[in-house]
């Protein structure tokens, strides 16, 4: 690792340990359009504010990936949040549910379905109108800082949303004046000292400019802690939905390119409207043959997970203090 170049050093903050000394951070990974750098007091990996500025995320979901979505299988999909649900019920069985980005909804309806009192807020118009026009669920089109606190949840989830957050540290200032004492905090979030990111490095499937933060065990402990929550469980998380639209996907692409790209070239080109219809055609299959592919989906996930093998980490945090 290399000195952090004094354009890229302009602003910069580490919201684990909120190190702002220039000449204490160093630059990880530089690509084409954004740069990785580490936080040498916490170890805290993330895209400094010089190129954060250049992200917009309010519209990132267009109408063509709504068509898709909705062409898609809904209880296939409430079927991998229920997996979800498991590990949540470990901890708490019932209560008052905040999903925190709310994406597509189905996590929620899945919640819905299970008794819990749900509720969320999707920043993204077309996930938003979705979730209240087809799947007819209480969420709201706003900001999260603008939520009132008056409101108090038993439950806040949060499913890779965290690592898209320019200011983590007060998101979850923010988070914990919106949790009950005693409640939880639920999140899962890609994870840097992950087996496939060590081996990947630079080329991470994980890794864009949308990622701002890459939390390891270490630091997405202490910035839990210090915004009030104690961690009771990190486990590995491997999204095989992910891996047939990022990875399958490209992969067999690229052999219809006829430019003889490579995996990450051929990622690239693809939006996200034709990775929803990739895996659709995964959901479209007679229902016996969907349950046996769920078992065995769920199977092969739990195995993974005891294994330690995943890119992604699911943290249960109990909030102990104010």
């Amino acid at each position: 690792m290399s000195v952090v170049p004094a354009f890229m050093a302009k602003e910069i903050f580490c919201c684990v340990c909120s190190n702002t000394n220039s000449e204490k951070f160093s630059l990880k990974y530089q690509k084409q359009n954004f740069a990785v750098v580490t936080c040498n007091i916490c170890s805290h990996h993330f895209i400094p504010h010089y190129y954060r500025k250049q992200i917009q995320y309010t519209q990132y979901k267009n109408a063509d990936v709504t068509a898709a979505v909705r062409a898609g299988n809904n209880w296939v999909k409430i079927q991998r949040h229920k997996l979800r649900f498991k590990f949540i019920q470990k901890f708490i069985k019932s209560g008052k549910l905040f999903d925190l980005g709310a994406g597509w909804g189905h996590f929620m309806l899945a919640g819905k379905e299970l008794g819990y009192d749900v509720y969320g807020v999707e920043i993204s118009e077309q996930p938003y109108l979705y979730c209240v026009n087809d799947l007819k669920l209480p969420v709201d089109h706003i900001d999260f800082f603008e939520m009132n606190e008056s409101k108090k949840f038993d439950i806040i989830t949060m499913w890779d949303v965290l690592e898209h957050i320019d200011k983590a540290d007060p998101f979850l200032q923010k988070c914990n004046k919106l949790t009950n004492m005693g409640g939880y905090l639920f999140l899962q979030v890609p994870q840097i000292d992950s087996y496939f990111a060590k081996k990947h490095k630079d080329n991470w499937k994980m890794m864009g400019l949308d990622h701002v933060n890459y939390f390891s065990k270490k630091t997405i402990i202490q910035i839990l802690e210090k915004n009030g929550y104690q961690v009771l469980k990190i486990k590995s998380s491997f999204e095989i939905k992910l891996f047939i639209m990022y990875t399958l996907l490209p992969f067999f692409k690229k052999f219809k390119s006829p430019n003889k790209q490579t995996t990450i070239e051929a990622n690239k080109t693809i939006n996200a409207a034709e990775r929803q219809q990739y895996f659709n055609k995964f959901t479209s299959k007679p229902m016996w043959q969907l349950k046996l592919a769920v078992f065995i989906h769920n199977c092969i996930y739990n195995t993974l997970s005891f294994l330690n093998i995943g890119e992604e980490m699911m943290v249960v945090a109990k909030k102990t203090k104010e």
